[in-house]
């Protein structure tokens, strides 16, 4: 596919950048000095793979995936929620991550589930040439020591040579990027074995490379855009996503190791525009999906504000030894609380842990009269 990117609706489009980009900036300038902001990125990192799979065309309970992360299900988990986990454990990888990881060579091949040797790499993580020793090199410095007189040494320097080739030989083939040791084979019940992952790609990195001139905003839709059309990966369309927003980070449109909410602002536009045929409409939906995010996060900044300043007056007269401003934090990290949450964060029993929500005054959230869960609206 070629994506010809001298044609882009330019004038049709600086005016919801300039938008997107302004409304993004004010977000998390905000975040940045905020007391919530830590528990603001937590909160959104459920909150995004929730939205990324309503956008895909599934569904999972928010409340579901929250006790999924640390493993402590009510039930068996279904095939949408351990995708939903997985979209989460990435969100927090590429955050933990400096801003540029994601799209190098390293980080794409460790998001794609592929192997990439160690031995490429340097202590800052960062490749390195290729240093290859070669045997004739060896035979230098080692025969620096050698008595020309004493044949016996002779097989040892043969031994030397053998090892140091087949060392350079094992460096070589750890080198070429290759699927991950014990990654079963692919069914072909599921995949297509046609779908040529690496080469598709090879095309998106190449539309990138050609995007480099673009201000980060634009380049960040045009990706986007890349991704769905060239549909890189047949079961994770979620990533596309996810590295846009990461090149919105490398921009510096976002600070820190928030990424932006892309999937919440697309969750609250109708498919139909989300999939559109004409490549100036999807453009715009995505500036506008942004542009939901920031006002969006906001508004959840402002309440997590109120609720925490809320709480905290109920701390007042509290012994020192009072384990509500722990709960207090963790309600603020967290969607959604269980008993066993609080108990083992809290190193308290299951009973003791339901007592202090009670009196924090957490509202009930699913409903249930077992294995309930508590957070703030």
């Amino acid at each position: 596919m070629s994506y010809d990117l001298t044609k882009l609706p330019i004038r049709s489009l600086l005016r919801p950048i300039s938008e997107a980009a302004v409304a993004l900036a004010r977000l998390y300038e905000r975040i940045a000095r905020s007391t919530v902001g830590e528990g603001f990125l937590e909160r959104s990192h459920f909150l995004e793979a929730h939205a990324s799979l309503w956008v895909d065309g599934e569904l999972v309970h928010l409340e579901d995936l929250v006790l999924h992360d640390p493993l402590r299900d009510l039930r068996a988990p279904t095939h949408e929620l351990t995708i939903a986990r997985d979209i989460l454990k990435t969100r927090r990888r590429i955050s933990a991550h400096p801003p540029a990881w994601a799209l190098s060579a390293q980080g794409l091949a460790s998001l794609r589930g592929r192997a990439w040797p160690a031995a490429s790499l340097g202590e800052d993580g960062e490749g390195v040439p290729d240093g290859n020793v070669e045997v004739s090199d060896a035979r230098v410095w080692v025969g620096e020591a050698e008595d020309p007189h004493n044949d016996g040494l002779g097989d040892a320097f043969a031994a030397i040579d053998a090892v140091l080739a087949r060392s350079g030989a094992a460096i070589e083939e750890a080198k070429r990027p290759r699927r991950a040791k014990n990654a079963p084979e692919r069914d072909p019940f599921v995949y297509d074995l046609d779908w040529d992952e690496d080469e598709r790609l090879e095309e998106w990195q190449a539309v990138l490379a050609r995007s480099q001139d673009l201000p980060p905003v634009l380049l960040a839709i045009v990706a986007l855009d890349v991704w769905n059309e060239i549909a890189v990966l047949q079961n994770a369309p979620w990533l596309g996503r996810l590295l846009a927003a990461s090149i919105l980070r490398e921009g510096a449109v976002t600070s820190g190791g928030h990424l932006v909410a892309i999937n919440s602002g697309l969750k609250a536009i109708p498919v139909d525009r989300r999939r559109h045929r004409d490549r100036e409409t999807r453009l715009l939906v995505v500036l506008r999906a942004l542009t939901i995010a920031a006002e969006t996060g906001l508004q959840e900044h402002d309440r997590l504000v109120l609720a925490r300043q809320m709480m905290m007056r109920k701390l007042e007269g509290r012994r020192t030894s009072s384990r509500l401003p722990e709960l207090v934090e963790l309600v603020m990290a967290r969607p959604l609380i269980s008993a066993g949450m609080v108990a083992k964060t809290l190193e308290v029993t299951p009973q003791g842990a339901r007592r202090i929500v009670q009196e924090l005054g957490l509202r009930e959230m699913t409903g249930r009269g077992r294995f309930r869960a508590w957070g703030v609206l």
